[in-house]
């Protein structure tokens, strides 16, 4: 019987809402998204539903071509969304309902609840995916970049003064590491969105003998020896969204790290350091000064990390009050979680693409990482393999600088007569700490930026990205 109520008005309402209510309270307009995995999800709680008899064969099979037809129409933009159907459950269920009088049992021992909670399961675990292979790309981004510039050096920075000398690759392979511990902690998440939640309705389960474990096999909630993962409470199954909150909060972290690396690359690119050069398509110029080139690219990556980070704050705000079991607030989670989503996925793939675009001004980087007071540390390790303690060490080279600084001579142009005045334990050879290939050589343990070490550990991810 055809109703000129939204499907998710019972014969408890007299009317329907209000426009004003209905426009407050629908969630189509960003809940659409989660077409495909409805779609899904429905054929597979219908076939279901054949299993223990509430369906005939010929009322699955209709439904499930019905499910097909409007998959098709959603994919080609020809499906009309009607707003006062509220969400995506219902608009698909109407509208199947319309094409097939079947439809209307498919909602049996089913909630929107645990309908909900399936699709964003669902779509999450492809997002996931998405975004592990997005970070991939980004990492090899950055080993091409370090290949490609194997010799070249700069200044490693602490408090943004420089420090001591390191390869630029050796930098950019520090993000390399960052960004696989956020590739990891998304996949250990994996495994806690990949529980179906299905069957457990609208917080009370049913009393038709469903087979929660068929419909998890159908849907590829399987564990890695291809067992069913299942909720086990009804009522945490529909009312928490701790696997949405997880992601957001590795995303957040991702994001920060991007937005890292995204000051490295808007301080490398200005006039100061002229380190790199980013390809005219990934900078924008000045509305007034013609000679401006920015790192928008960079700049956006830095500034929409303030959103996911706020987007974390929202979910953990949204669920932090919510008595048992399912609210309506939770509906405000979609729109922080896809926000989330598009946003590091898009970053990821941009600052991938403006790398993959950049030249190194090698003699520039190679001309900062022969400042001699790079190497100051270098003395003092020259001092104390002569058996002095490290800080008398520490201390000597000080007054070594400080003597530098006075007579307005460069570190390494100081004679052994002026470094002894400091020291007797400096010799003849004390020079040749200043060395800068020499230098380089010695820093091989793991993990350093020595030649060999550097060159080693680039052969090693492009090993690993290989894979």
């Amino acid at each position: 019987m055809k109703t000129s109520f939204p499907v998710s008005r019972s014969g408890r309402f007299l009317g329907a809402p209000g426009a004003e209510v209905a426009r407050f309270t629908e969630s189509i307009s960003f809940d659409w998204r989660l077409w495909r995995q409805d779609i899904l999800g429905s054929i597979a709680h219908a076939t279901m539903l054949r299993k223990i008899a509430v369906l005939t064969r010929d009322e699955q099979m209709a439904i499930v071509k019905g499910l097909d037809d409007i998959g098709r129409e959603i994919a080609d933009g020809k499906f009309q969304w009607q707003p006062e159907l509220e969400d995506i459950h219902m608009n698909i269920e109407a509208e199947l309902t319309r094409r097939v009088p079947a439809g209307a049992k498919l909602h049996t021992a089913r909630s929107r609840n645990d309908q909900v909670a399936l699709d964003m399961r669902m779509w999450l675990r492809d997002e996931i995916f998405g975004l592990t292979q997005d970070i991939r790309s980004l990492q090899s981004a950055l080993v091409r970049l370090g290949e490609q510039n194997a010799r070249v050096l700069i200044p490693g920075y602490t408090h943004l003064q420089r420090a001591q000398p390191v390869y630029f690759a050796h930098h950019l392979l520090a993000y390399v590491e960052m960004l696989e511990r956020d590739s990891e902690r998304l996949k250990d998440s994996f495994k806690r969105v990949n529980v179906c939640p299905l069957g457990s309705g609208a917080n009370a389960g049913s009393t038709l003998p469903l087979d929660r474990k068929l419909v998890a096999r159908l849907l590829d909630f399987v564990d890695a020896k291809g067992r069913p993962q299942l909720t086990q409470n009804s009522m945490d199954a529909v009312s928490d969204r701790d696997f949405a909150i997880e992601f957001c909060c590795h995303a957040a972290l991702l994001a920060v790290h991007l937005s890292r690396l995204a000051e490295d690359v808007i301080l490398w690119a200005s006039s100061e350091f002229n380190f790199i050069k980013i390809a005219d398509a990934y900078t924008t110029g000045s509305s007034l000064m013609p000679q401006k080139k920015n790192p928008d690219i960079a700049e956006l990556t830095r500034g929409k990390t303030g959103r996911v980070i706020g987007n974390l704050v929202s979910l953990l705000t949204l669920l932090k009050g919510l008595p048992m079991t399912y609210n309506r607030d939770l509906q405000e989670d979609k729109e922080r979680l896809f926000d989330t989503t598009d946003t590091v996925r898009a970053t990821a793939r941009l600052m991938a693409a403006m790398l993959g675009n950049t030249a190194v001004n090698a003699a520039v980087c190679n001309a900062a990482a022969s400042d001699p007071t790079l190497l100051a540390t270098d003395l003092a390790d020259y001092v104390v393999r002569k058996g002095v303690p490290f800080r008398q060490a520490h201390h000597i080279v000080g007054a070594v600088v400080t003597l530098a600084e006075k007579a307005r001579k460069p570190l390494d142009r100081l004679t052994l007569e002026e470094l002894q005045s400091v020291d007797k334990h400096f010799t003849a050879d004390a020079l040749k700490v200043f060395d800068l290939k020499q230098a380089m050589a010695r820093r091989n343990i793991t993990g350093a930026p020595g030649t060999k070490e550097v060159r080693r550990q680039l052969a090693r991810w492009r090993k690993i990205l290989r894979a």
